[in-house]
């Protein structure tokens, strides 16, 4: 090799780089001209990358795509629940809100991949044709849907739609070989928050209230009243899982069972200062016995409820621990229909209990803590869960209560697992008791729709051989039968089998009254109720 090469080639390579590095930066000075630094907004950060990804970075990007995914990000550093909505779920998440929604107004299932209408709504689009309870939905618009695999959220998207608009659909139905054609206009269907609210004995009402919306109020008013006029003089009032919703609805309902005056909540907040609730001169109720039922997914409005009544010595609350959602959020639009809830300020009882849980560790520690619960038996034993002196408050009588996130009831229930057999689990996942109950209420449509109430139906269940038509029905689905696991879970099969027919034909009003016999929550604040006891000499 040629020693001048030798020599000179690191020479060549250390001139070629001096080279590159004053080129680089005769670029970088260059560069500053197309997007000059002292122009960006140097107190915020979030801005000036945005600012920066548009004018100088080497691709041709969305950025309006990288913003709608940071946010979510950015937010979740802050608490569980300050949330993003996006323009494209807005429309869902004020139907919930609001309780409506447009469609034609039908409840459906899919089974065996076709789409089965299991409940028609009183006075909606469909009811006003003639649709029925049993009915197929083979098309849509001319599309078919049965036997193509369709969702559930595929179906929804088909047939809600603006209001005073047209969907066709083609109908199956049982006993005619042709299709029915019919052209729905859709229209406001509401989503009702009070399920159902029925006598359990003669002086005791049940209530059950699956959430808050802007019209639970007046639909809890009516429930109320229906009951009132049955001659109720103890009310139950089912808050299990509901998780919470619109303050107004829960504060007016509060309302109806104080005194003018008595405590309902506060809120208050760093920016947000103390606002006090109190009740008014309403009352409607004061004169029954009120008894609650919560459970560890009862959350927010539902806590409000329980809390407020419970501080005030109003009620008895039966169950277990609630959830611990005490933030209170304000929904902040964008113009591009888009919006944020941020958390403002946080809830308290009239005691001055904070019914928020802890989230100092994360979000996804913050929701592992119903699982912590379970692992630690709070689900099992009242006492597994233990409080800080730090956290004990007083109720109106002077009663013990306790913060720290949730409301803790004043009689607890365990969670119940009776009955739980491997056999019993099999069929629970493969969702056979809904399906069987379903199809055992098609093919008996005729006789089960001349019987009026959940007691009727019962009887006339009773008389059949529904338990072990179900057993080789599930054995035809892959679920060998289990001599053992079905005398262990005969009782909550059969009343299961009972409830879910009922509610097929007469909705929840032939569930509520029949599944009530296995729920012992309920069968718990049946038995407190009858033992007439004062709440504040509850201990």
């Amino acid at each position: 090799m040629n020693k001048r090469f030798v020599i000179y080639v690191p020479l060549l390579l250390s001139v070629a780089l001096v080279t590159g590095l004053f080129i680089g930066n005769s670029l970088n000075r260059n560069s500053q001209a197309v997007f000059n630094l002292s122009r960006l907004n140097q107190g915020n950060k979030l801005s000036s990358i945005i600012e920066l990804i548009q004018t100088a970075y080497v691709d041709s990007v969305n950025t309006k795509e990288i913003v709608e995914k940071t946010i979510p990000d950015l937010l979740k550093n802050l608490d569980p629940h300050t949330s993003y909505i996006p323009a494209s779920d807005m429309q869902e998440v004020e139907e919930e809100m609001h309780g409506n929604f447009s469609g034609i107004g039908v409840q459906f299932s899919i089974q065996e991949d076709t789409v089965m209408v299991v409940d028609v709504i009183s006075g909606g689009p469909s009811h006003k044709l003639g649709i029925l309870a049993g009915d197929r939905i083979v098309t849509v618009n001319d599309s078919v849907i049965a036997g193509v695999n369709i969702r559930n959220e595929q179906v929804l998207k088909l047939l809600r739609g603006e209001k005073g608009t047209k969907v066709k659909v083609g109908i199956q139905r049982k006993g005619f070989p042709k299709l029915f054609d019919f052209e729905i206009t859709r229209g406001d269907i509401p989503i009702y928050s009070v399920d159902v609210s029925y006598m359990i004995d003669n002086e005791t009402g049940f209530i059950k209230v699956s959430r808050f919306a802007e019209q639970t109020y007046e639909e809890f008013m009516a429930g109320m009243e229906k009951l009132d006029k049955a001659g109720a003089q103890k009310v139950i009032v089912d808050l299990r899982g509901n998780p919470g919703g619109y303050l107004m609805a829960v504060i007016r309902m509060v309302d109806e069972f104080l005194q003018k005056g008595e405590p309902i909540l506060f809120t208050q907040g760093k920016f947000q200062p103390k606002k006090i609730y109190n009740a008014t001169a309403r009352d409607t109720w004061d004169n029954k016995k009120v008894f609650v039922l919560i459970d560890e997914f009862s959350a927010s409005a539902s806590e409000i409820f329980a809390g407020a009544l419970q501080d005030n010595d109003r009620a008895i609350v039966i169950g277990r621990r609630s959830f611990g959602k005490g933030l209170v959020q304000e929904q902040i639009p964008f113009s591009d229909g888009s919006a944020i809830r941020l958390t403002v300020a946080r809830y308290y009882t009239p005691s001055g209990r904070s019914i928020q849980k802890p989230y100092d560790e994360g979000t996804d520690k913050y929701y592992e803590d119903l699982y912590n619960r379970m692992a630690h038996g709070e689900f099992e034993v009242a006492d597994s869960i233990q409080f800080n002196d730090s956290l004990k408050y007083h109720t109106k009588s002077g009663r013990i209560v306790y913060g720290g996130g949730g409301i803790m009831p004043d009689v607890f229930v365990p969670a119940d697992t009776s009955g739980r057999s491997e056999y019993f689990i099999n069929i629970y996942q493969k969702g056979l008791v809904y399906q069987y109950a379903f199809q055992y209420a098609d093919q008996h449509r005729t006789q089960l729709n001349s019987l009026k109430s959940a007691r009727e139906i019962e009887q006339y269940l009773e008389r059949q051989n529904v338990l072990g038509d179900f057993v080789r029905y599930a054995a035809a689905k892959g679920v060998a039968p289990d001599n053992k696991g079905l005398n262990e879970s005969r009782v909550i099969i059969h009343t299961q089998l009972k409830a879910y027919i009922a509610r097929n034909i007469l909705g929840e009003e032939g569930f509520y009254p029949i599944i009530q016999q296995i729920d012992k929550t309920l069968l718990k604040a049946i038995e407190v109720s009858h033992q007439n006891l004062l709440v504040e000499n509850l201990k």
